[in-house]
């Protein structure tokens, strides 16, 4: 350990160190997982600077191109895609992609083809660059079925309850990965002087109740009415205080202050998306993943969202996540009004 006057301890544990820690734990582990959570990791490294720098490198403002979803692709956006895309590929260690920007799935090349199948949200948040507020990336990582023929659509539209692992990076005022795989939630912050992440905040935990609803109020009027009847439960409760608002708008942020501080983050269906707007495949089951391993619950306001089978890759759901207490206060609203 290091002594008070030491400035670096010499026996922190790195990202890179916790992962190879925890694969000869698995004795069947072949290190193919330590090889692709390193990629990841050099992919946010590299994201990471491009969106420091943004500003400097003249990286803001539209590319001109319309993603999938029918959003403005950024700059950064296609860089971050790129990046991520160009790291995966080369990691020797997956089969399959899919990226929020991209329209279909990604098959790698039989020569560099692996066993893995992974899921990412490049640059979550983007349209907050601009505006310097926080913006992440999420990823979702699964194992291709043993089965026979099948399709590299097919390997991907995998429910969530078969992750090997999901972690998101957010680059705020400081750049920080957390990761779960399926043993707890572990927080490694980027420490630029070193180039490593480190742990900083282990095995992480919600408490079972917050006091805080993060969800973007200005879609009142969209809502069904069970959503607002929960809202307004919390912002004027018949005993004790009401809960605070809070809402980022980049989910990566809006998901960590709720496994940080406790609460819910709500981002129901609407008129507008009846579907919900979030993407299930790499925003919410990997997040979903992440809050369940960190003691927390996530639904679709009907069923666990790790057990919802994706019928598309770029398929949108409802999603309510973050202490137990809370969600199952939503999830009474919404029974209540469905029984009425």
């Amino acid at each position: 350990m290091a002594s008070e006057n030491t400035i670096m301890d010499s026996d922190c544990m790195t990202l890179t160190r916790f992962v190879l820690a925890e694969q000869r734990k698995v004795p069947t582990a072949t290190g193919d997982l330590t090889q692709l959570l390193n990629s990841i990791q050099t992919a946010v490294k590299a994201v990471s600077s491009a969106v420091r720098k943004a500003g400097i490198a003249n990286m803001y403002g539209i590319a001109g191109n319309i993603n999938v979803q029918g959003e403005e692709v950024k700059k950064l956006d296609v860089l971050s895609n790129e990046l991520f895309i160009n790291m995966l590929t080369s990691s020797f260690t997956t089969c399959v992609l899919v990226s929020e920007e991209n329209q279909h799935a990604i098959e790698v090349e039989t020569e560099k083809s692996g066993k893995y199948i992974v899921c990412f949200d490049p640059l979550d948040g983007s349209s907050n660059i601009d505006c310097l507020v926080s913006v992440g990336s999420i990823f979702g990582i699964y194992k291709k079925s043993e089965q026979s023929g099948e399709s590299t659509l097919q390997a991907a539209l995998q429910p969530g309850r078969n992750l090997v692992a999901a972690g998101y990076a957010l680059y705020g005022s400081a750049t920080m990965i957390v990761l779960s795989i399926g043993r707890g939630v572990n927080g490694f912050m980027y420490d630029p002087a070193i180039g490593e992440f480190i742990l900083t905040e282990k095995n992480m935990r919600m408490p079972d109740r917050g006091n805080i609803y993060s969800i973007n109020e200005g879609n009142e009027s969209t809502w069904d009415s069970s959503i607002k009847e929960y809202v307004h439960s919390k912002k004027y409760p018949a005993t004790g205080k009401p809960y605070s608002a809070r809402y980022v708008g980049s989910m990566v942020a809006d998901v960590h202050r709720t496994i940080k501080y406790g609460g819910i983050f709500l981002y129901p269906a609407s008129k507008s998306n009846p579907n919900g707007k979030l993407r299930l495949l790499y925003e919410c089951v990997p997040m979903a993943f992440l809050v369940k391993e960190a003691g927390g619950l996530a639904t679709n306001g009907k069923i666990d969202i790790l057990d919802i089978v994706p019928e598309t890759i770029h398929q949108r759901s409802p999603i309510f996540l973050g202490s137990k207490d809370d969600v199952n206060d939503v999830m009474a609203f919404i029974k209540n009004k469905a029984e009425r």
